[in-house]
């Protein structure tokens, strides 16, 4: 199994910034590697640990079964002249068994990896979205244009319009701030006004005497 934090192909950060692209024709442009950027930011990297741990059991799990095969192949290659046939054709069954098991293994824990992928990549995909966007319209960007895929239509870019080391700057800082205020304690309250004195009880009059 390989843990990866993946993206789709070539993204182009025009829809949001379509207007001023139309309006525009001679606007910057910037390129960033959006894969490179998620993963290298410390919420990627915290996500890909995370993966990588709750991973571990199938992925151990299924190099223990790996090596069992290998395990039977050798006994049965080395048995060739010495196992009766009925012990060689269990021991095939029991090869063949253990590899039809291994894949739907390997294929069960590949999807429900792919699964968190996906649900890694949409919750940071938003979050870097935002931040590209808002990169975007400070410095005056009227297009960028996702490289991270080989299937990228762009040939080459000048290193000078890469934003993707910027982009994950300002999302860590992003990040930082975000879980800075979710754990800030709250602003001492202002003191009170001390209240004021309760008026003294007006004395009741004495009964008369009689």
């Amino acid at each position: 199994m390989n843990i990866k934090i993946l993206v789709g192909p070539a993204l182009v950060l025009a829809a949001a910034l379509g207007s001023q692209a139309q309006t525009q024709p001679g606007g910057k442009v910037a390129v960033i590697a959006v894969q490179q950027a998620i993963i290298s930011t410390k919420d990627g990297q915290k996500a890909a640990a995370e993966l990588e741990a709750k991973a571990a059991p199938k992925k151990k799990a299924i190099e223990e079964k790996q090596t069992n095969i290998t395990s039977m192949q050798d006994q049965l290659n080395k048995g060739q002249n010495t196992l009766s046939e009925a012990t060689k054709n269990d021991l095939y069954k029991k090869i063949e068994s253990s590899k039809k098991s291994l894949q739907r293994d390997i294929e069960d824990a590949q999807a429900e990896l792919d699964q968190e992928q996906q649900k890694i990549l949409q919750q940071l995909g938003q979050k870097i979205m935002a931040v590209i966007e808002k990169y975007s319209r400070d410095h005056g960007y009227t297009m960028v244009v996702d490289v991270s895929s080989q299937q990228s239509p762009i040939l080459y870019a000048s290193p000078s319009i890469d934003i993707t080391k910027e982009i994950i700057e300002l999302y860590d800082q992003s990040s930082a701030a975000m879980g800075a205020s979710g754990t800030a304690k709250p602003a001492t309250p202002a003191p009170a006004a001390a209240p004021k004195p309760a008026a003294p009880p007006t004395p009741k009059p004495a009964p008369p005497t009689n």
